[in-house]
């Protein structure tokens, strides 16, 4: 009689987040404390001529946020800023709050983008500068793909006069928070000792 060894499973890739000891404590404080990242961030804004919508932290913290995080809890923690922010709570850009708005499509676009994000860091996605360049370009294609057209409508903008306002003006700065992401994402896994 022969016995076979269990072969062990592949390790999972997991996220930043899942280095930390499992509990439902753990998962309320990491959506709850993503939810404040993303508030906070949007408070840095800078206003852009020529466009209702400003430049801010937000949306390099929504995508920070569903990396670290992963799909499920990146994707709760963007719902509950946004539920938050609706409600009335003053942290969307500038300290608004409220639904509507012309900015109020990236946040709806940040909800997706931290799913997309999180599930490709959940594979590997923020464990190399060139994989997390990825990473972030995707989540920020998502971003436009929701905040564009929704800018379009709600200010009553062509197609290209919304790319012209709410997409060109910002690849700049989204190169630099790629740039970011991409030191400090490989950074942290180096750290831990856990490449994956």
């Amino acid at each position: 009689m022969s016995t076979v060894a269990p072969t062990a499973a592949a390790p999972r890739a997991g996220v930043l987040a899942d280095l930390i000891p499992a509990s439902r404590t753990r998962d309320i404080a990491l959506v709850a404390g993503g939810a404040v990242l993303t508030g906070l961030a949007a408070q840095l804004s800078v206003p852009v001529p020529g466009s209702p919508v400003p430049v801010t932290g937000q949306t390099f913290a929504a995508l920070l946020v569903g990396t670290a995080l992963g799909a499920r809890r990146g994707f709760l923690s963007l719902a509950l800023y946004t539920v938050l922010g609706v409600a009335g709570m003053p942290w969307f850009s500038g300290g608004t709050s409220g639904p509507g708005g012309a900015s109020f499509g990236y946040v709806l676009g940040m909800l997706a983008a931290s799913a997309v994000v999180g599930a490709l860091a959940r594979r590997g996605g923020d464990r190399s500068v060139l994989r997390t360049a990825g990473t972030m370009v995707l989540g920020s294609a998502v971003v436009y793909a929701v905040g564009v057209p929704y800018l379009a409508l709600s200010a009553g903008l062509s197609a290209s006069a919304a790319i012209a306002a709410g997409l060109v003006p910002f690849l700049l700065g989204d190169a630099l928070k790629a740039a970011l992401a991409m030191g400090a994402l490989p950074s942290a896994w180096k750290l831990t000792g856990r490449r994956g």
